[in-house]
């Protein structure tokens, strides 16, 4: 199996990466480079139109490369580092292939210290399951389908959790999808009506 310096080396030479969260395992590449994501909606054959998500090392990182509103850096400064991914207004330097050219981009910063660790050595990653698209998602490396003969590096970090994030529109109210920790985050925005 890679280690981190290997992983954060492929992802600098625009390769693709499989790491670990709380969730479950991520297929990663270099967020800000569009050619590397898309990389990533190839390796899934995933539909263009259907944007992905970005990990970043922590809610200060996020805010280089979104424009959060008061009430959604509270939600995120609340739930985050944890199993949510907050969708919010993105910045240019944020690529249109990554957000399949919206405004906004869902962040995510994982509850694992392996993804802490890569993320805090290559920058933003793609934040997407490592699985071909509607396929399962792998809770360990063993469950990694034809995605793992296509990554450069593969972090094995043990089984996740295997419920995936819970995607949430902060400024709309809104939960896109239900997933870990979807009761504690209708009752943060129901309060904060």
């Amino acid at each position: 199996m890679a280690t981190i310096a290997d992983a954060a080396a492929a992802v600098r030479g625009g390769g693709l990466v499989v790491y670990p969260t709380e969730t479950v395992y991520g297929l990663g590449a270099d967020a800000l480079d569009a050619h590397a994501v898309e990389g990533v909606f190839a390796a899934k054959g995933r539909d263009r139109d259907e944007p992905i998500s970005m990990a970043v090392p922590d809610v200060e990182t996020a805010r280089e490369y979104t424009r959060p509103t008061e009430r959604e850096l509270a939600f995120m400064r609340a739930f985050l580092p944890g199993p949510v991914t907050v969708v919010v207004e993105r910045r240019e330097a944020v690529p249109d292939a990554l957000v399949a050219g919206r405004d906004r981009v869902g962040i995510r910063v994982p509850d694992h210290q392996v993804a802490l660790d890569l993320l805090a050595e290559s920058g933003p990653l793609t934040a997407t399951s490592a699985n071909v698209s509607g396929k399962p998602s792998a809770r360990t490396v063993d469950d990694l389908d034809a995605i793992a003969e296509r990554a450069d590096a593969v972090l094995d970090g043990g089984e996740t959790g295997g419920t995936s994030s819970t995607v949430v529109d902060v400024r709309a109210g809104t939960i896109h999808r239900r997933g870990a920790m979807a009761d504690e985050i209708e009752a943060w925005l129901a309060d904060r009506e």
